[in-house]
């Protein structure tokens, strides 16, 4: 298992960050790979995406929710991962968004790519630039859901 902990500083609310991180349907927009999202129910997710040149699906489940504070989630099927992302104030208009992920490699290209450090990693730490630009660029999130999942 390999873990990744990253994070960055958005020019956003707290709450704004939040809101678009909860549009899970959105996640294509900014997360490279991904290549649908689909919210199954308010737990549960469909994920598709590209890794290490293969489309892989899965889904996910939501273990906990707390609007403005952390979404947490875990893999209820194919590739393990889990994780949370937490989001903190830094001012009125700044907030800083961290993300802690665990998963497991599958197969000799994705082992490899992990040992070196350059696949995953590298890919959350963009997917987070993205966020950012996506989020700062609107102004505004695209919708939100404030419900608690605990």
């Amino acid at each position: 298992m390999s873990t990744i902990a990253t994070s960055i500083e958005v020019n956003v609310p707290v709450r704004t960050a939040y809101n678009q991180w909860t549009q899970f349907e959105e996640f294509p927009q900014f997360m490279e790979g991904v290549k649908e999202v689909q919210q199954l129910d308010d737990r549960h997710l469909h994920w598709k995406a590209e890794i290490g040149g293969r489309v892989k699906e899965w889904e996910t489940e939501i273990t906990e929710q707390m609007p403005d504070e952390r979404i947490a989630w875990k893999s209820t099927s194919g590739p393990m991962n889990e994780g949370v992302v937490t989001f903190m104030p830094v001012s009125d208009m700044k907030s800083t968004v961290y993300l802690n992920v665990v998963y497991e490699t599958e197969g000799v290209l994705e082992t490899v790519g992990d040992e070196l450090g350059l696949v995953v990693s590298s890919r959350v730490k963009s997917d987070l630039e993205r966020f950012k630009t996506f989020i700062e660029s609107r102004g505004g999130e695209t919708g939100a859901w404030r419900g608690l999942v605990q």
